[in-house]
């Protein structure tokens, strides 16, 4: 009996420790798990986001610029330009980096900005995944891209409507 009675000793505590090892085998990936699956989510709200607001800026950057005596091209250039700057300000507010982005914009119809058009904004982020070391490049993806696009109407002209009622036509 007194050999049970040291054997028993030997194993006390050995299940504590089978539990703690056990518990992070399987919590650290699963953490991991959770960091990466809500960053790829923050990327793909950054891309909606960035998607609707560069659509917008583009169309009132390219309307104002019409309206402004600018060209056909020269209002495109301002919206491209536009859509760009409102793209990375939304990607800013999700903790992305810009560099990480291409947005690229389509029009419905010809000219860009005619009323009752659409411009149509493709945004395409590229979300990195947390931890990943650059050696593992071949084995896994260093980074998830993630897409959206968004379409905004142009309405047309504000300029037109209002020089009228300006001049002292009745409205």
């Amino acid at each position: 009996m007194a050999r049970s009675g040291v054997r028993g000793a030997a194993d006390d505590g050995s299940a504590t420790l089978e539990f703690i090892a056990l518990t992070l085998v399987l919590l650290i990936p699963l953490v991991y798990l959770v960091i990466a699956v809500g960053r790829i989510q923050a990327g793909t709200f950054a891309a909606q986001a960035s998607a609707r607001d560069a659509a917008r800026g583009a169309v009132v950057q390219g309307v104002a610029a019409l309206e402004g005596g600018a060209s056909d091209a020269d209002a495109q250039v301002a919206a491209e330009s536009f859509a760009r700057a409102a793209s990375d300000v939304a990607l800013a507010d999700f903790g992305l980096g810009t560099a990480t982005n291409t947005v690229e914009l389509a029009c419905s119809d010809f000219p860009c900005f005619a009323p009752g058009s659409e411009v149509i904004a493709q945004v395409t982020v590229s979300v990195p995944l947390p931890g990943v070391p650059a050696f593992l490049n071949g084995a896994i993806p260093l980074a998830v891209t993630v897409s959206a696009d968004s379409a905004s109407p142009v309405a047309g002209i504000a300029g037109a409507s209002g020089t009228a009622n300006r001049a002292g036509a009745a409205p």
